[in-house]
């Protein structure tokens, strides 16, 4: 049988590959194996960041051992030098990573095999350092970081007895006076961001969320008597958002970039429970009146209801309908009386939702939506009630602008747009007296007004600014 020419053709380049191919295999077996040394900073510094140095950072040094420095880690802790070049098995590093059981990391999971692999194969090539010349970022209440221009403002929070407002910053929480009039401390920790700041029911600590994006998310707690960092959590790969008390302080929850709502104790921040409902980014939490339910909202466009006991998923709060919502919620905050959230996102309309469904859902519905509000120009990113839950104030984004709003919450008035906003606000808060609110974002200060009147009280901004000369 005579085969046609395209056959014969596709026949003859199959067997030009395959001969190719069988060559180069038979060149890569005699060819000799070729590894590229490992990079300290590049492999190994982004592994301790990101399992590690919740423990052994300037901040809390467990068994005083700093693990964000080559410096730090070469110079080792209490059980002697950490790293001793070029003999893997006898560094006491190794030794507290391997084994079924390894001590480190304390109460996360072992590092992988390919982990502990890239470790011991840079120790047996002799631990070299090639950090950039230049580069530092780890910083401590010693060496806190300096500023050359204000820094964008993320999330600001009233303590319960109205003395202290927290502000964000580059790698801290700074704590001012209230009214503005001074810095108190600095909370100087290792997420780069941090995107929620709250203070504990009683006063006594701030929990705070963040991370440095692409490398870990961080939950810290601070205790206020003497500003040391009482824990840190590391919680999965990218940032952490939306962190919240419950009533009596005892639980905290939070979201994250990996589209999970977590819930951990506060005591030593043991978990209590997961939901991975979620299909994006969730980026605020709050819990029940009861502590029993735990209300999440997310980049994907819904707000749901998951039970504190076990995790499980019970409802979406919001409209299932696609295109409802249209856009992602990114901030949700609970009424301090009663079983309701105010929640806003990317359609720029503060809505008021009521927690718990009372009958059956019918696809379509919005049963839950008690009442909507004037929208805001822009994405809505931070809202707080008052004490009481009669007001409520918001901030929102237009990317090049911004502004700031109190509602009245039981009939949907809007009471104030608050003046000289030119810029993205991003946070948000009611001071707990009712007397004042405070708005920060892009432009790096904080305004604070009367929540009474409106108007513009003072304006600040939060860091001491260092001028920069340029070297010629």
């Amino acid at each position: 049988m005579r085969l046609p020419r395209w056959s014969v053709l596709c026949l003859l380049n199959f067997c030009l590959a395959f001969a190719t191919a069988s060559s180069v295999t038979a060149q890569e077996k005699d060819a000799p194996v070729t590894t590229k040394p490992v990079s300290f900073y590049r492999q190994v510094r982004p592994i301790l960041q990101r399992s590690c140095s919740g423990c052994h950072q300037p901040a809390k040094l467990g068994g005083k051992l700093l693990l964000t420095t080559f410096a730090g880690m070469m110079q080792g802790g209490e059980g002697g030098p950490s790293v001793i070049a070029g003999k893997p098995d006898g560094s006491l590093l190794v030794q507290l990573i391997v084994g079924e059981k390894p001590d480190m990391p304390k109460g996360a999971d072992p590092l992988s095999a390919a982990q502990v692999d890239l470790i011991k194969r840079w120790i047996a090539e002799g631990a070299k350092d090639d950090t950039p010349e230049g580069i530092s970022d780890t910083f401590s209440a010693e060496k806190p970081p300096t500023y050359s221009a204000p820094p964008v403002i993320t999330a600001i929070a009233y303590s319960p007895d109205s003395s202290l407002l927290a502000v964000s910053g580059f790698h801290e929480i700074l704590l001012h006076k209230a009214d503005g009039s001074g810095l108190v401390h600095r909370l100087v920790g290792r997420s780069q961001r941090l995107n929620t700041i709250r203070f504990s029911p009683d006063g006594k600590r701030i929990g705070a969320v963040g991370g440095t994006p692409a490398l870990f998310g961080e939950v810290q707690f601070w205790n206020l008597a003497d500003q040391k960092l009482a824990f840190s959590n590391t919680v999965s790969f990218d940032t952490l958002f939306g962190g919240n008390f419950n009533d009596d302080g005892s639980l905290f929850s939070f979201g994250g970039a990996d589209n999970k709502v977590r819930v951990i104790k506060t005591a030593d921040g043991s978990p209590v429970m997961r939901m991975d409902a979620h299909s994006d980014y969730v980026i605020g939490t709050t819990f029940s009146l009861k502590s029993d339910h735990v209300v999440s909202v997310s980049r994907d466009m819904s707000m749901k209801l998951s039970i504190v006991e076990n995790g499980q998923f019970v409802d979406n709060v919001t409209s299932i309908t696609p295109g409802a919502l249209k856009g992602g919620l990114q901030t949700i905050q609970r009424h301090p009386k009663d079983e309701s959230v105010i929640c806003g996102g990317s359609d720029g309309e503060p809505k008021l939702y009521k927690i718990f469904r009372t009958q059956a859902r019918v696809i379509g519905d919005d049963f839950n939506r008690i009442r909507g509000f004037a929208p805001m120009p822009g994405r809505i990113f931070d809202a707080q009630f008052n004490a009481d839950g009669s007001k409520f104030v918001i901030g929102s984004s237009t990317a090049t602008g911004g502004a700031a709003r109190i509602y009245k919450t039981d009939d949907g008035a809007m009471l104030f747009e608050l003046p000289e906003i030119s810029s993205p606000v991003f946070a948000v808060a009611f001071r707990p007296d009712g007397k004042q609110v405070a708005i920060a974002g892009f432009d790096g200060q904080v305004r604070l007004y009367d929540a009474e009147t409106g108007k513009l009280v003072s304006k600040f901004i939060p860091v001491t600014i260092t001028s920069t000369v340029a070297v010629k």
